[in-house]
């Protein structure tokens, strides 16, 4: 059975893909501001073909098509056809992009940080690892990727999904640094600065997938539920898991809440929780959280909460 195509999907895919090419475009022009100007290779296939423009003047964009076609052929043969579309749209734009600022068809030489100035050379893997971040955890968020190590990466998981890419990804960008050293007249400030632009953008992308998904679960043991459970659900609006219970130092049966919450609302839940002394609870922080219960209707706990005494 086909999905039915209407005229608001349409408009959501248009609008995912002017979206990727609006990222690439950022990220072009992050490389022609902060990176090249400042001779230190980033992280993944890009710091390769970064240091191969450094040392032998092959551009950027040209070596990122060279790299990216295959990649982008291999992913709509084993990979899922909307990822791979998103990531192709996203790789040609960011070579285009790069093609017309390096040949100053749009020229922007006046926004590059230079420091020949005098000014800190760390700023430029700082910013440009903060804005890289944003690009990289948006293109994933979108359901596609920034190409090259991100393709590789997807590639070997789908053959080997036992395979950890974290650290897949870890060994390429150690390669990378190392590389620099050489690369860049055998100085060591290139290396550290591609550390801090990789350890940058790995956990700025990292929060940007996590951070609107997650959430606080709290698990409280107590022997008045129904009270901390109405508590919760009138002033927190979310709903409320029990469980049976007991606490096999006492022997004394008991009843377990379980409840997920938004962060901002931890306060106010610690205030319910310290409002019943008997009650013995933890939080932990949940990576994502699945089902319907943020769709719940508000007016359904407005009812609830006008039933209560």
């Amino acid at each position: 059975m086909t999905e039915k195509i209407t005229p608001r999907k349409i408009m959501r895919k248009f609008g995912v893909y002017m979206l990727m090419i609006f990222i690439a475009c950022c990220m072009a022009l992050c490389y022609q501001i902060f990176i090249f100007e400042n001779s230190f290779a980033p992280a993944g296939i890009n710091g390769i073909a970064t240091m191969i423009q450094y040392k032998f003047s092959f551009s950027v964009a040209y070596m990122s098509l060279i790299i990216n076609i295959p990649l982008c052929i291999l992913a709509f043969v084993f990979l899922e056809k909307d990822f791979a579309a998103r990531t192709t749209v996203f790789a040609l734009t960011f070579s285009v992009a790069l093609l017309l600022l390096q040949f100053k068809v749009i020229d922007l030489s006046f926004l590059s940080y230079k420091t020949g100035n005098g000014t800190s050379t760390i700023l430029a893997p700082i910013a440009s690892g903060v804005i890289n971040g944003l690009i990289y955890g948006t293109a994933i968020r979108l359901n596609g990727c920034t190409g090259g190590t991100d393709i590789v990466a997807a590639l070997i998981h789908k053959k080997w999904p036992e395979q950890n890419m974290l650290w897949i990804i870890f060994a390429i960008n150690t390669a990378v640094a190392i590389t620099s050293y050489f690369v860049y007249d055998f100085k060591v400030e290139p290396v550290v600065l591609c550390i801090i632009y990789s350890f940058l953008t790995s956990q700025v992308s990292d929060s940007i997938l996590r951070g609107s998904r997650q959430r606080v679960k709290f698990e409280i043991v107590t022997t008045e539920a129904e009270a901390i459970s109405n508590e919760i659900m009138t002033k927190l609006r979310h709903s409320v898991t029990v469980v049976p219970a007991m606490g096999m130092f006492s022997g004394q049966e008991m009843e377990m809440l379980i409840c997920v919450v938004q962060k901002h609302q931890v306060v106010e839940m610690e205030r319910i929780i310290a409002a019943h002394p008997t009650a013995f609870a933890y939080s932990t922080f949940t990576n994502e959280t699945l089902g319907n219960y943020e769709k719940i209707r508000y007016n359904v706990f407005d009812k609830f909460k006008k039933e209560q005494p």
